[in-house]
This record gives C-alpha cells, structure tokens and sequence, in this order.
C-alpha cells in the first residue's frame, strides 16, 4: 500500500468584528482561489484589549457566514479571550489562560454563552479552540454537555481521542513540508506580515491537493487512542515546544 502523503489543515485564530481588517483582508483571496476549507476559530464576545485593531467591522458577521456556506469549519475561540487564569492547561504551553483552572459550571456557562451567541448570528460551531491552548478535563466536560466533540489542539501527527473527545492536532504556526501526518497551520492574522502570506500562499500553492478539511478528517482518518510510538512523538513535541518558548522569554528579557 502506498503510504498517503502529508495532509494540512489551515486554522484562522483570534477573528472577531474587530479583527485587523487589511491584515485578515490579504488572506481571503488565497483562500477562495484554491478553495480552502479553514477552520475559523472566532470569539464570540471579544473583550481583550490586544484584539481590538479596528472598529467592529458591520459586514464581519455575515463574511463568517459566507465562508461557513463555502465549506469552512466555525470554532469558538473560547468566549471573551480574557486570560486571567492560572490553571495548568492539559497542552501547558502557557502560563495564563481563559479557561484552564476555572470551576467546570462556569467553564460550561461561558461556552454555552459562546454557542448561543455565535449562533444567533446564524453560525454553526462545530470544534472548539482554547485561547492560549488552556484547557482542562472540566472544559472537556463541559463541552462534551454542550454537545461539542471535536477540538483543534495537541501536537500529535493524527487525529486522535482522549476524554471523550476528538482532537484534531494543531502544531505548526508557518508552512512546513511534512512527509505524512495531518499538520493544522495556525495563523494569527492580526499580526501577520506580507511575507508571511507570500509563503503561506507559495506552500498553499505547491500543496494544494494536499489540503483538506474537517470533515474529510473525520470522515477519512477515523480518530482512535493514540499508540504508544505516538504518544512518545507527542511527549517530545510538547517538551520541545514549551523550551522553543522558554528560549524565547529568556531572550526577550535578555535584551531589555
């Protein structure tokens, strides 16, 4: 059997009316010329400050609702992206979160709150995408009773279930080639640089048989308990994530 080449994911984080209008503006035509199925993960009450770029943009809610209708995925992006959390995260990337560390009624309460608000703008939320990667076995709970089984999150190489809940990996934040695996590329818009959608339109462009969606993911991979052989590739992912980002800090504080 011919082993199937790499698959990727496109993930768009941190939208909301008050997104970064030209910088999220300059992804849309890559999107519809290839024929795209992002993953569209939007806050549905945004009220952090650092993703306040622009006025509320009055056609925003409607242009979630034509890319859903063309095939994207909505998220929720946790509910007000407010990180004030100190919980330990089950992906522990970071040290603050939204939802990590917070009691499950009130993890429940705001994602229900999430749902219904993203909902009442005629959305469909389908997969769930925490702020900061925070989250907890209470917002798998919690989700779960929401009726949401799906999130984009871990460092695996497939999709794969754990606490009754499939996630879908989400590892790189640039275009890499990858010989196999499923690899979701996340991109910030907000702070995106014309570079950055020169490559990504450059890789999109030489991988675009390549790409897929969801529900192809879902419906093509079949998500099971990961093995042992990955469990170990995911431990070491993780570890030397957390020391890219430790190396980071450490720089940053250096040059001050």
């Amino acid at each position: 059997m011919v082993p199937r080449p790499a698959q990727y994911l496109l993930r768009f984080d941190d939208l909301c009316p008050t997104v970064a209008r030209a910088q999220w503006q300059r992804f849309l035509p890559l999107i519809e010329e290839f024929g795209i199925r992002p993953i569209l993960a939007v806050v549905p009450d945004n009220q952090d400050y650092e993703l306040k770029h622009a006025e509320p943009d009055p056609e925003f809610w409607a242009r979630m609702r034509s890319m859903e209708a063309a095939g994207a995925t909505i998220a929720l992006h946790g509910f007000r992206h407010v990180c004030n959390s100190k919980g330990r995260s089950l992906v522990p990337l970071h040290r603050h979160s939204e939802f990590a560390g917070v009691r499950e009624e009130t993890q429940r309460e705001w994602i229900q709150a999430g749902l219904n608000i993203l909902r009442g703008h005629g959305l469909k939320p389908r997969v769930w995408v925490a702020p900061r990667h925070g989250f907890d076995r209470s917002t798998l709970k919690a989700l779960r009773k929401e009726g949401i089984g799906v999130l984009s999150d871990g460092l695996a190489r497939v999709p794969f279930t754990r606490g009754g809940v499939t996630w879908i990996p989400q590892q790189l934040w640039r275009p890499v080639d990858k010989s196999k695996g499923l690899w979701t590329i996340c991109v910030h818009s907000n702070t995106a640089h014309g570079s950055h959608v020169d490559q990504l339109l450059a890789f999109v462009r030489q991988h675009v048989a390549q790409f897929t969606s969801v529900d192809r993911v879902l419906a093509e991979l079949k998500p099971t308990k990961l093995d042992l052989a990955e469990r170990l590739y995911e431990a070491f992912a993780l570890w030397r994530a957390k020391a890219s980002r430790t190396r980071k800090r450490t720089g940053r504080r250096s040059k001050r």
